[in-house]
């Protein structure tokens, strides 16, 4: 049926052609002239149309041109989220800083700022590396604290630098007192072999001493090194040594060894 309308079309298109053809010359022309003006509105929007296409095309970025934009707003992007890290970095040294300003100006201790630059890996939990040295008058076992309490003292001196080891080291022994209490031993390096790094022992204490978790420890001020009343930590629990001749506990560091940034040196 379809091979068959095209044929008859076909056949109807070809006798239109024979009877224009045949017309006169005057109605030849004016019927020319009235399919002419027929299909020119068809003729112009489609060249409309064309026109559009080719302004949009010169309008419209290219694939390329947009993938290069992309990896362009991706670079400014990554640039601006490292200024932001940077920027969030030095706000947060500079509360530090200020925070450990305000409690410097109320202590009496005579104290300097130094910054953490390093551990030994030999013995990464108790030894720190600091950026004071000889220079800045640091000597041989001076104390080391923080806002919160005690860390440790000094070890070595060098020039600009100097080794700062921490309560819980052998090097490190504390005369230090419950404060409740006010029953005095001495902070030694813990006995179960230094599972829990923020946990040493309070040896040397009278088997009677009404101790309780959660009591504060402080230095004693018995000795040369320490100035009395720096908190050390808190008691985590009591038990007997000596058959009840002499109690020991465990006392929790109040500062975290592992995190601090900063420390004063204390000077005599």
């Amino acid at each position: 049926m379809s091979k068959r309308s095209n044929y008859v079309a076909l056949g109807v298109v070809g006798v239109l052609v024979l009877i224009i053809l045949g017309l006169p010359a005057s109605v030849s022309s004016r019927l020319k002239l009235a399919l002419g003006g027929l299909f020119l509105p068809l003729f112009g929007l489609a060249g409309s149309a064309q026109g559009f296409a080719s302004q949009v095309s010169t309008i419209l970025p290219t694939r390329r041109e947009l993938a290069e934009d992309l990896n362009k707003a991706r670079f400014e992007n990554e640039q601006l989220r490292f200024k932001l890290e940077q920027f969030e970095g030095v706000w947060r040294e500079n509360q530090l800083l200020r925070d450990s300003s305000g409690w410097q100006r109320r202590s009496p201790m005579r104290m300097k700022l130094a910054r953490v630059i390093g551990r030994d890996p030999a013995n990464w939990w108790n030894t720190l590396q600091i950026d004071l040295g000889s220079r800045d008058g640091i000597q041989p076992d001076m104390p080391v604290r923080t806002a919160e309490g005690l860390v440790g003292k000094v070890n070595q001196v060098g020039y600009s630098r100097s080794q700062v080891v921490a309560v819980g080291d052998p090097n490190c022994r504390v005369p230090a007192m419950v404060e409740e209490t006010r029953d005095t031993g001495v902070v030694v390096p813990a006995s179960n072999g230094g599972v829990d790094r923020q946990l040493v022992d309070l040896s040397f204490l009278p088997g009677s001493s009404p101790l309780k978790p959660g009591q504060r420890v402080v230095t004693s001020g018995l000795g040369v090194v320490f100035p009395k009343d720096i908190l050390i930590g808190r008691v985590a629990d009591v038990r007997s040594v000596g058959y009840g001749m002499y109690a020991e506990a465990r006392v929790r560091l109040e500062v975290n060894l592992n995190r601090i940034e900063q420390v004063w040196v204390v000077f005599p």
